[in-house]
């Protein structure tokens, strides 16, 4: 099929948080490392995992922006910190609708999402939205590929992986790096399949100095594993991974 297809081009764009965003970072950082590890220390790893990824995905929320984190972290307002990977998106979100161009935007966040639909309807930019509680799913994908009009589709990354076809879009922009890249992959096959007539441009937005710079160097060992996963399926990370994570 591959080869019937025009060019998918990838790219990773990093992107700077904020002062405020950076110090909430750091400071979380640090609070949860120690929790995890005295975790490790008095319950072993095998009981301490839920704790270690519970720990990643605070850390993981802050990069997205402070708004998804529902922790009260003293010295920090988290519901108006400012997220300097949300304006990168912003920026970029404008270059591509400028340009004539269709979009996929993917998170595995629903409450990002909804931020970036709260922007979206604020400044009067058409989109669709999909996410696992919605009801008009088919409507929703007919809407997007049938309206020149309408340049964006905000899809949660669970939801839209597979089982839709939406080769109106020649851009995809993956808001947020997944542990297992093959489920990006499957997610970005929603434009990058046949009956696609343009090159397709990818996009993966990482936050710099973050977890999120890690998950990326994990993707090289992982897509190695992605070839023996049942479709759809995450590829689990193992102890020494975690551990890794978690110290960074």
């Amino acid at each position: 099929v591959a080869k019937d297809l025009p060019p998918k081009i990838e790219s990773v764009t990093y992107c700077n948080m904020t002062d405020e965003q950076a110090e909430l970072y750091t400071a979380l950082t640090r609070k949860l490392r120690d929790q995890v590890l005295a975790d490790v220390e008095s319950k072993g790893m095998a009981k301490s995992q839920m704790s270690i990824l519970d720990a990643l995905l605070k850390l993981r929320q802050i990069c997205c922006h402070p708004k998804l984190l529902k922790v009260d972290m003293p010295g920090f307002s988290t519901g108006s910190l400012p997220s300097g990977k949300f304006e990168a998106f912003k920026d970029m979100i404008f270059d591509v609708v400028e340009g004539g161009h269709k979009v996929l935007v993917f998170s595995q966040f629903v409450q990002m999402l909804q931020i970036i639909r709260g922007w979206l309807q604020l400044t009067d930019i058409p989109f669709c939205y999909l996410d696992g509680t919605s009801k008009d799913r088919l409507d929703q994908v007919d809407r997007f590929n049938n309206s020149p009009e309408i340049p964006i589709f905000l899809i949660s990354l669970k939801a839209g992986g597979t089982g839709i076809n939406l080769t109106s879009a020649d851009y995809v922009i993956h808001y947020d790096p997944w542990w297992n890249p093959a489920v990006e992959d499957q997610a970005s096959d929603r434009a990058y399949r046949l009956g696609q007539q343009r090159p397709v441009t990818v996009y993966r937005l990482v936050a710099r100095g973050t977890v999120e710079e890690s998950i990326l160097k994990l993707h090289r060992s992982k897509r190695a594993l992605a070839a023996d996963v049942l479709e759809g399926t995450d590829v689990p990370l193992s102890e020494a991974e975690l551990m890794d994570l978690i110290r960074r």
